[in-house]
């Protein structure tokens, strides 16, 4: 006989083992914290995983106080040969081959969908519990939907609102002249703008400089703005500076890392990092109307829906909490119409220990104000430091080319501080880590505070980038719980470069993530791209392509770009396709603290996945990057 569960009361013993009414289920799993919703998911039989709830129907218990491995009094035993109407499912699915991302059952061919979550994962024998019209998938490939743990929404939907790219022209040249010659021709061809932006390669200057008194005397009464290839660093004429009220006495953010260049005690015009800058390349986005930030978020959920990106880290805007603010306000407000079906993990950006009191005061307003369904704001961003062609890296050995060391935002004894106010807040903090001093100084922060609270430490400290690492750091994430992000798409490039950066032996040794993975660190991968543009570098299987060649090819999905013919190296850091998968999915959410409902197929999760008809874990890796999904669902709703 059968009877329906009304409620069903649970407690954990001491083995953490489901109790119910004192009966002890053994086969319980997927266990949720204590804020989550009353339900309870059991693996029942064979591989299959049912929500029990008010849904459930469950045979009366047995009485008897003995029973076999995997059942209990009280437990449900489905008969799989029987459909029953009261289980009724959404969504049925069978013949799929299923990448779950879960570690303890990586495949499965069958799933079920109902009001948005998972219900049942795993093979096609336990589809007869449930009623509803099956699809066969006849084969497809079917994955969880994308993470993508370090993207700039905010500071892309400024760029797009200020025009197709933000950055401007490209500036090709022999030398300065070459640079202000080609801005002089275009400003002579284009008279009249309200400002004149260019992009330029800072080695193209081969040394030299470019001066506001460079920029005055082609444009004196309009403002012109380059912005330097690696979106660092700025240099604006007289009326920009003016605009901004930055004069000789203007005190510099970060002294070393984030400034203003001088000369003889003037102001150049040229600025180094975002808190310099990006208040300038960004100040005409603060004219636009809300319909205006709205279109763009709206081109970006359309090119994540249409990638399959169903959750991201935002990294924010150094220099300018204004625009980044503004963008929340218009993702809150998207999300209150419904209109916001990706998964937003906010942030507040600092970049200096000055700032750390008022950040964290903010970032508690940000939490409070703008927490939505898809959106949360709890970490704290921090640029620790610069970038290496700009030699604003911290290095623990020296440039080889300069001799320079780079700078760090923050001394040990500052980032312990921050780290125990952020761990008694309950906040996270994810800190931007592009040089080797960068990184050791954010493991040997987090290795002091751990010594000294031991498990009270919990919060997740993200290092972001890891362009160039010591080897000795290389093996103290995993120890240390230090997740490790890095932007695979960044592992092709020119190695004469580095080397001549860091000399042959150690220019050879960049992005060594295997190493970091290999050593049971928690790894996670990113787009990191600035604007929007046409989102080429935002698509995350030019991530897992370029994370398993790392090499760029003419089958590579990427245009506009030099092509190498050798492996980026080292050659043996080259990622696995199953290793990429489980970076961008599982390891994500971990990284964003949604792993109990997101990065994985598993019965009690949202059902976000994507399906492809062509099988990710067998394809060419070289052209990977073309791979699209041909159906994409987001909490069980097909949106692609």
């Amino acid at each position: 006989m059968m009877s329906r569960v009304k409620q069903i009361h649970c407690d954990m013993d001491t083995n953490r083992r489901m109790v119910f009414g004192g009966n002890r289920i053994h086969s319980a799993r997927n266990v949720r914290d204590a804020t989550a919703p009353a339900r309870v998911w059991l693996l029942l039989t064979g591989d299959a995983r049912v929500q029990l709830s008010s849904e459930c129907v469950l045979p009366r218990a047995e009485k008897t106080s003995h029973h076999a491995p995997g059942t209990c009094p009280g437990s449900a035993r489905l008969r799989q040969n029987e459909r029953r109407t009261d289980m009724k499912a959404d969504q049925i699915i069978k013949n799929a081959k299923i990448f779950t991302s879960d570690q303890k059952h990586p495949t499965a061919t069958a799933l079920a969908v109902k009001d948005g979550k998972f219900i049942y994962v795993g093979d096609e024998g336990g589809l007869s519990a449930f009623d509803g019209e099956v699809e066969d998938f006849n084969g497809k490939f079917v994955m969880p939907g994308i993470i993508d743990s370090h993207v700039h929404v905010t500071m892309g939907a400024g760029y797009d609102v200020i025009g197709v790219t933000g950055f401007g022209e490209v500036i090709v040249c022999e030398g300065k002249q070459g640079a202000l010659d080609f801005i002089a021709d275009y400003i002579q061809k284009h008279p009249g703008e309200d400002r004149y932006r260019f992009m330029l390669d800072k080695k193209f200057l081969r040394g030299d400089n470019i001066t506001k008194e460079d920029l005055d005397a082609i444009c004196p009464d309009g403002e012109v703005q380059i912005q330097e290839a690696q979106g660092h660093s700025i240099w604006v004429n007289s009326k920009i500076l003016k605009k901004h009220g930055i004069t000789d006495d203007i005190k510099d953010p970060v002294p070393g890392l984030s400034f203003y260049v001088r000369k003889d005690g003037h102001v150049t015009g040229e600025m180094s990092e975002g808190a310099t800058e990006l208040s300038i390349i960004l100040d005409s986005a603060m004219d636009k109307p809300d319909s205006a930030i709205d279109a763009a978020l709206q081109r970006w959920i359309d090119f994540s829906v249409g990638v399959g990106v169903t959750g991201v880290f935002d990294a924010g805007i150094p220099g300018f909490p204004e625009f980044h603010e503004r963008v929340y306000k218009r993702l809150r407000a998207l999300d209150q119409q419904g209109k916001l079906p990706i998964y937003v993990d906010g942030c507040f950006v600092i970049s200096s220990a000055r700032e750390v009191e008022e950040g964290l005061k903010e970032l508690k307003r940000f939490q409070r104000e703008y927490n939505t369904e898809h959106m949360k704001v709890h970490t704290l961003k921090l640029f620790m430091d610069g970038t290496l062609k700009l030699h604003s890296g911290a290095m623990v050995t020296p440039y080889a080319d300069t001799g320079d060391m780079g700078c760090n935002a923050m001394n040990l004894e500052e980032l312990v501080a921050l780290l125990k106010v952020l761990n008694e807040e309950g906040l996270d903090f994810h800190v931007h880590t592009v040089g080797e001093a960068s990184s050791r100084l954010m493991l040997d922060g987090v290795e002091q505070v751990k010594r000294e609270l031991g498990d009270d430490f919990r919060i997740r400290v993200v290092s972001a980038h890891l362009q160039i690492q010591d080897t000795a750091d290389l093996t103290r994430f995993a120890p240390l719980g230090v997740i490790a992000n890095f932007t695979p798409w960044w592992h092709s490039d020119d190695v004469e470069v580095y080397t001549r950066l860091f000399g042959e032996e150690r220019g050879k040794k960049l992005y060594r993530c295997k190493s970091v993975w290999d050593s049971g660190a928690l790894v996670t991968w990113s787009s990191d791209t600035i604007a929007y543009a046409d989102f080429a570098n935002w698509n995350p299987y030019l991530g897992m392509e370029i994370g398993m060649t790392r090499k760029i090819t003419p089958k590579t999905n990427l245009q506009g770009v030099e092509l190498f013919d050798y492996i980026f190296p080292p050659e043996d850091e080259r990622m696995g396709i199953e290793e990429m998968l489980l970076g961008y999915t599982i390891n994500g959410a971990k990284q964003l603290g949604i792993e109990n409902r997101k990065g994985s197929i598993e019965a009690g999760k949202d059902a976000d996945f994507l399906v492809f008809d062509k099988d990710l874990l067998t394809a060419e890796k070289e052209g990977l990057s073309h791979v699209l999904p041909q159906e994409a669902y987001y909490a069980g709703k097909k949106l692609k």
